[in-house]
């Protein structure tokens, strides 16, 4: 049971509580542990798989996983850490980004040992009575302790009531699982918390709660996420995935070998960073997208940053006006995602046009082909018309 708690407990944030758990194991039952995951956008990336590993250590145990897909809180969204309502989401968009859930998810997975829920099986059953009898269950006061909403009753921002219920249906999902551990991130631990609490009023025994924290995205400040610029996608193409992770600072690379690994951290420590780095990209980029892609990715990181040479494949962009500044034809090209993007990354140096530092937003008049990049990794061909 030793080696089972060393596993269990690496890179956690919070566990509520392990003498609990100890108990749990040492019964020799089969576990059901839950994660929660609501379909808000289409692709996952490694900041979720940091809980999904996890989740993945319980499978490896011999213990059933239970993959809840929240198509019904969807509809609202999880408010934890929101600084405002969240807008609510439609059926079309909610269905759209399931379809690609369950194929990500079981990149981790055992597809054959997993379980698969969605809560508007359940939820959607309750009615107006169901509802109203779980509303009976908590107190505004009781939901304004969370911090996240503390702060923004005293800033005067909105809170919608259908707010104060995303809690509480994320609680009777447990109900209704019969969860014995549940897992979340540290943003989380309030529905946490509130699931435990309502599993024993339906008179069943409390869950073990197990918070990971927050993965923080690949520039080493803000948590990984797509609206922040700073994740990487498991859907992102393999020398995409293997460059982003080869970007990360030497101290956010050792955090992600602890949440995101099984590597020896002694070990880990004793290398040379860059070493270290290099194994970590292809590690990572090997499990989801498998050997030969993840070769294929250090090589041509190999060959682009460590030989400056260009990649093998770049894709064209026909240019079709005769002249263009420099900045539009980044947006145009789809180097950049905004205007202010493109003239930062120019004053900054960061943008080459055929191996030449472009020092301007100057005018580009081109006579012949040629290549532009902008950043380390974003190459295009732009080809005259």
């Amino acid at each position: 049971m030793k080696d089972a708690i060393e596993k269990i407990t690496r890179g956690i944030n919070e566990i509520i509580s392990l003498g609990e758990l100890e108990k749990k194991l040492a019964s020799g039952k089969k576990l059901r542990v839950k994660l929660g995951v609501d379909p808000t956008a289409p692709d996952l990336h490694l900041g979720h798989t940091v809980i999904i590993n996890k989740l993945k250590t319980f499978q490896d145990l011999g213990h059933q996983v239970v993959f809840l897909i929240g198509d019904f809180t969807a509809r609202i969204g999880d408010p934890s850490g929101r600084s405002e309502t969240r807008p609510m989401m439609t059926d079309e968009q909610i269905n759209k980004n399931i379809k690609t859930y369950t194929a990500q998810v079981f990149k981790i997975l055992d597809e054959s040992k997993t379980e698969v829920v969605y809560n508007s099986k359940w939820l959607g059953a309750l009615g107006i009575t169901g509802l109203l009898g779980l509303a009976s269950r908590s107190t505004v006061a009781q939901m304004l302790v969370r911090d996240d909403f503390e702060k923004r009753y005293k800033e005067d921002r909105p809170i919608s009531i259908v707010e104060f219920m995303y809690p509480l249906l994320q609680a009777y999902d447990s109900v209704e699982l019969k969860a014995d551990v549940e897992l979340g991130g540290n943003d989380q631990k309030f529905n946490l918390l509130l699931g435990r609490d309502m599993q024993r009023d339906f008179g069943q025994e409390a869950q073990i709660v197990i918070t990971m924290p927050l993965l923080e995205g690949t520039d080493g400040v803000k948590k990984m996420s797509k609206s922040y610029n700073n994740y990487i996608a498991l859907n992102d193409a393999p020398k995409d995935m293997f460059g982003k992770i080869m970007s990360v600072s030497d101290e956010l690379m050792y955090k992600y070998y602890e949440l995101l690994t099984q590597a020896d951290l002694k070990s880990v420590k004793a290398m040379h960073p860059k070493e270290a780095k290099v194994a970590l990209a292809s590690e990572l980029t090997e499990r989801y997208w498998g050997k030969d892609e993840a070769a294929k990715a250090k090589e041509e990181f190999d060959k682009v940053f460590a030989k400056k040479d260009l990649p093998d494949e770049i894709e064209e962009f026909k240019m079709t006006a005769p002249a263009m500044k420099l900045s539009d034809l980044l947006m145009q090209a789809a180097l950049v995602s905004s205007k202010n993007e493109a003239r930062r990354l120019i004053e900054q140096g960061g943008v080459k046009i055929d191996s030449q530092k472009a020092e301007s937003d100057c005018e580009i008049k081109p006579a012949a082909p040629f290549v532009i990049q902008a950043g380390k990794r974003k190459f295009k061909k732009i080809i005259p018309m």
